[in-house]
């Protein structure tokens, strides 16, 4: 197996400047950076503050508050696509019965 190639991408968040390594496609951690200077740019308008440690914690706050709902979502999706999986096993079972007594 090849050594996974790092790219270092310089993005900026919140006016300070960060080198970060990326596998892959650098433009995706650009991407990610942007939402999070957003997302500290528009707490630090709404709340006040020019504080990048409150800054960033607030918006870690609200990122955990969005992850926790995504994950909440997923669960919800996987329970329904079992219980339809059931359902539908359950359906094909008694027309393979109903196939095989003629009914």
């Amino acid at each position: 197996m090849q050594p996974v190639s790092k790219q270092t991408v310089r993005v900026t968040i919140f006016g300070q400047h960060y080198n970060l390594r990326a596998t892959g496609d650098t433009r995706e951690i650009e991407e990610l950076a942007a939402m999070v200077d957003d997302l500290m740019s528009s707490i630090a308008s709404q709340t006040g503050t020019s504080d990048p440690s409150r800054a960033a914690v607030l918006a870690c706050l609200h990122l955990a508050d969005q992850l926790k709902g995504a994950q909440q979502e997923i669960v919800g999706i996987r329970e329904r696509a079992d219980d339809r999986a059931r359902q539908l096993c359950q359906n094909l079972e008694q027309a393979e019965t109903d196939f095989k007594t003629g009914r």
